[in-house]
């Protein structure tokens, strides 16, 4: 990373004596409102000390004394890329495979039978894993439909997958996962969607070509112009929103509508609901689960 460390902020705290950075209200409330503006995050100054445990280690590599350094960086023109790391540090990446298992049960029950039929008559069907996280939730769904549809070889589907976070995004791309972030996936679709590597510390599983051809991995902030330029067909944003204030779910809310077709299915996470003012466009359809309905002129 080329950022250059603003003319006055302290070097790395290394001489005895030296106190560890705090992280005061004032600077907090500065990350926070930087937060919120790049990436809608809401943080409650409950999560205080959390900003201060994950962003300790930023100060740490970029030689700053304390968080009145760091913000005046990160404030900066100089400090845009810094920026992303910050989102980054802040974001919680956890997911494994067929997390929230119903999800994927519906998608094989219901919805698979309306793409089948679109797929025979030569038409596009599009599924988007938005928030994807280390990529287990999109590989899920691929594997979910391979392993219940004969899928035709001029089949036009495909997976968008994406982050904020472009490491993740990097790593989902990869698809490499280690033993505790495959424990999620039974035996006999680890030996027919897996290549096992040995390595010096364990054993990677990879995913196979035939999973990787379905999916595009891409870096994309939901709060920015989305580029998409057809409609979804289902879309997964599950364990996202909860992260965002009632203003930025409103607005979700509203593109996610635009951008599915009618009939187009939405899973959420567990403790995630579209509000009331657009369950006219979002029907509930079983557990954090809606579809989009038709209704003229809605948007």
């Amino acid at each position: 990373m080329n950022i250059a460390t603003p003319h006055h902020a302290a070097r790395r705290p290394g001489s005895p004596g030296r106190a560890r950075p705090k992280l005061d209200q004032k600077a907090f409330e500065r990350i926070a409102a930087i937060a919120l503006a790049d990436a809608g995050l809401d943080i409650a100054p409950s999560k205080m000390a959390m900003v201060h445990t994950r962003l300790a280690r930023r100060l740490r590599a970029l030689g700053l004394a304390d968080y009145e350094a760091y913000c005046s960086l990160i404030e900066s023109p100089e400090g845009s890329d810094e920026r992303r790391e910050m989102i980054s540090s802040l974001t919680t990446n956890v997911s494994h495979f067929f997390r929230e298992d119903h999800h994927f049960e519906r998608l094989v029950q219901e919805v698979l039978p309306g793409l089948r039929k679109k797929i025979e008559a030569g038409q596009r069907v599009r599924i988007w894993s938005a928030g994807c996280s280390n990529g287990q939730e999109p590989y899920t769904i691929a594997m979910s439909i391979l392993e219940n549809y004969a899928l035709p070889e001029q089949a036009d589907l495909r997976i968008l997958a994406s982050d904020i976070d472009p490491k993740v995004v990097a790593f989902a791309r990869r698809g490499a996962y280690d033993e505790r972030m495959v424990s999620g996936v039974a035996a006999e679709l680890l030996e027919k969607y897996f290549t096992r590597q040995k390595t010096g510390t364990g054993t990677t599983w990879v995913t196979s070509q035939q999973l990787k051809r379905l999916i595009s991995f891409r870096e994309l902030n939901l709060l920015k112009p989305w580029p998409m330029q057809g409609k979804f067909d289902v879309i997964f944003c599950r364990n996202v929103v909860i992260y965002f204030n009632e203003e930025t779910q409103q607005e979700l809310w509203k593109n996610f509508a635009r951008i599915l077709h009618p009939g187009g299915w939405l899973f959420l996470g567990h403790s995630e609901r579209v509000s009331e003012h657009y369950l006219d466009l979002l029907s509930p359809a079983g557990m954090t689960t809606y579809r989009r309905t038709d209704t003229p002129g809605a948007l």
